[in-house]
């Protein structure tokens, strides 16, 4: 008879990959990296054996067995990009994304699971977890986050969709004992787990209590002149930055937080305007199939680039060992082929799971009356799909990728729509002038169109200046446009002013973005496109206020076609059946076909990511999507360097 250690292995645990049911690392010493086994020599930090949990996660490596070391060098352009930070370091959500894309397994959580009708979740966390500086990750931290942070309106002013129920409460947290808490619901809530994995909804296993009560007033009732001597209003606005909650980038730049993810900040930007860096966490929860604790890599550096065209020098320079972001463009593909051998580097296909490479947005809640009432008329936005030419931007930009598409569903999906892909594709300025002509026949001495009150319609599209396709496509797209009488403009912007402009405003005409969900999961959960759901859905901003949170001085009630969308999704939430889920979409989709609330240039082709010749264990291939924060799924906590 086999005597198994109190680290057996759960299925539940969530490996990569199918593993024995007996491990290696069950039956053989643990070890680590040899800095930290010299920590323990010198008595600076605990055994092994006492900081990992009792059951720590197994993640099977993808092709062999790593060696421990080294620095993984990653990048990041400008200061409103940490955001990134989330896809090398930070996906440790309770529960995660397979490497695939096509389910959920257990992570932070050691196991979960439901009751019948999907109303209660019961969670059960790995006895003896720790957070990175040493002190206990037990159900009062997740019990802190829900009483403390998501219930107190001063810090969250609306609860994410993931907790609430389709009737708008909020969900219920019970703890049981120190390991196991329930979230109930007072409807079922069948898409949770899915929800709770997607990037950024791991709020719950980032709030670590003991360092957190210092700026809390609850805890600490000097938090406000804590807060004043540091410049600030008060606690509010210091535990928001100190958390990370107020932007989720954020948590980046507070060094001093305990973390539960594979490597720890120790240089923030702004101590440097070079590099940001993060040391591997020594109490770490994830082991190899040998009990090598993991991350194998010691440490991830962001070199932070002042642009596009620096991060693409450094690249080609042999600077960065992994990237798929900003550079990775059409464009580019042909020059980093070329450097291939000089910057010692190789490449990675990325399968989007983006409805478009290019989603144009009007803001359809415009606070200026006559804007919107325009923005929301579906023939002025049919003109302006009609006065694009297509073809011409993918063959220019897109290097004669792709064909012309609407935001829609992959045609190899159940959900396609033809209707939504295809329509009002055509480059068609007659068109496009006859329906203008029917709603602003008017125009000035320079022939641009005017609007009821006499004055010239005006749309600036404010964009993130590191998009570097957005910003070349608006080169062929502002004259197409332009030559129907309209007077579009760019305005390009650092991505902190964007966020703030765009992601958290407002008052602005129009934006470009993409993400969103083509296929599978990613339709399900990042719908933006099809109907306003989320706060990504930047075209409709009032209306997605007004689903979450219809209470809000800053919801607009939306069209009885979009409401009738918000029904059929709170019932696609409601249930756990793929069947009944797809039947829901599909209305919901075809709804979006007939309101046609945005356009677009092309589905995405298959994308690539650069990635370094001396790093292993990195997957040839892997899905591209904002809420599967590519390539943090496929576990670089196993990648090493040879």
């Amino acid at each position: 008879m086999t005597t198994i250690s109190r680290r057996t292995f759960l299925a539940a645990t969530g490996a990569a990959m199918l593993l024995p049911a007996i491990p290696v690392f069950a039956q053989a010493p643990l070890k680590e990296a040899p800095a930290l086994a010299e920590a323990v020599a010198a008595g600076t930090l605990p055994p092994l054996a006492e900081r990992l949990p009792l059951n720590p996660m197994v993640v099977q490596p993808l092709e062999s067995i790593g060696q421990y070391g080294g620095d993984l060098r990653a990048a990041l352009v400008g200061g409103g990009s940490l955001n990134m930070m989330h896809r090398y370091q930070g996906y440790e959500p309770l529960v995660r994304f397979t490497p695939d894309f096509t389910g959920v397994i257990p992570n932070v959580a050691e196991s979960y699971e439901a009751n019948e009708d999907a109303t209660v979740y019961t969670f059960k966390l790995r006895e003896g977890h720790k957070w990175s500086d040493g002190q206990p990750f037990t159900t009062d931290d997740i019990m802190f986050f829900y009483e403390d942070v998501l219930l107190n309106e001063e810090l969250t002013v609306s609860a994410p969709t993931p907790l609430r129920s389709t009737d708008g409460s909020m969900a219920r947290f019970e703890k049981v004992d120190e390991t196991t808490f329930q979230i109930i619901f007072s409807q079922p809530n069948g898409l949770l787990p899915m929800r709770l994995a997607w990037a950024n909804d791991d709020r719950a296993t980032r709030t670590p209590r003991h360092y957190l009560e210092q700026f809390h007033i609850k805890y600490n009732p000097d938090a406000d002149k804590l807060a004043q001597d540091r410049g600030m209003t008060g606690w509010v606005q210091l535990f928001q930055i100190m958390s990370g909650i107020a932007v989720d980038g954020e948590i980046f730049k507070n060094k001093d937080i305990p973390t539960l993810y594979g490597w720890k900040i120790v240089q923030p930007i702004g101590e440097s305007a070079d590099f940001s860096i993060a040391d591997r966490n020594p109490y770490y929860f994830k082991v190899d199939t040998e009990g090598n604790q993991l991350p194998y890599i010691d440490r991830v550096t962001y070199a932070v680039a002042a642009d596009n065209e620096v991060l693409l020098l450094k690249t080609l320079q042999g600077e960065i060992d992994v990237i798929d972001q900003w550079i990775a463009t059409p464009a580019n593909r042909a020059v980093l082929y070329d450097g291939q051998e000089t910057g010692r580097y190789g490449f990675y296909t990325t399968t989007s799971t983006e409805p478009n490479e290019m989603v144009f947005q009007l803001n359809l809640t415009h606070p200026d009356e006559t804007k919107r009432a325009l923005f929301q008329n579906k023939d002025f936005r049919i003109a302006l799909s009609h006065a694009i030419d297509r073809q011409a931007v993918i063959d220019t930009i897109f290097i004669g990728q792709g064909a012309p598409a609407q935001p829609s569903i992959r045609a190899e999906d159940p959900l396609y729509n033809e209707q939504l892909a295809t329509q009002y594709t055509e480059f068609d300025p007659a068109r496009a002038n006859e329906l203008l002509d029917a709603l602003m026949p008017n125009k000035d001495g320079e022939g641009y169109r005017l609007m009821e009150n006499g004055n010239r319609l005006s749309i600036i599209f404010e964009i993130d200046q590191v998009r570097q396709t957005f910003v070349d496509s608006f080169q062929l797209v502002l004259p197409m446009l332009r030559a129907v009488g309209l007077d579009v403009q760019m305005r390009t912007m650092d991505r902190s002013l964007w966020e703030v402009r765009v992601r958290q405003g407002g008052e602005y005409d129009a934006t470009v973005h993409k993400f969103g969900g083509n296929s599978g999961i990613s339709a399900v959960l990042d719908p933006r496109y099809y109907f306003p759901n989320t706060t990504e859905a930047f075209y409709a901003k009032g209306w997605q206020i007004w689903y979450n949170d219809p209470s809000s001085p800053d919801a607009v009630e939306p069209s009885a076609e979009t409401q009738r969308q918000f029904e059929l999704y709170n019932q696609v939430r409601q249930t756990g059946d793929q069947d009944q889920q797809r039947e829901l979409m599909a209305e919901i989709i075809q709804i979006a076909a007939d309101q046609f609330y945005v356009f677009g240039i092309t589905l995405p082709m298959d994308g690539y990511g650069v990635v370094a010749n001396r790093i292993r264990n990195m997957a040839p291939s892997m899905p591209n999507s904002w809420g599967y924060p590519t390539p943090a799924p496929t576990n670089p906590e196993q990648y090493y360097i040879s």
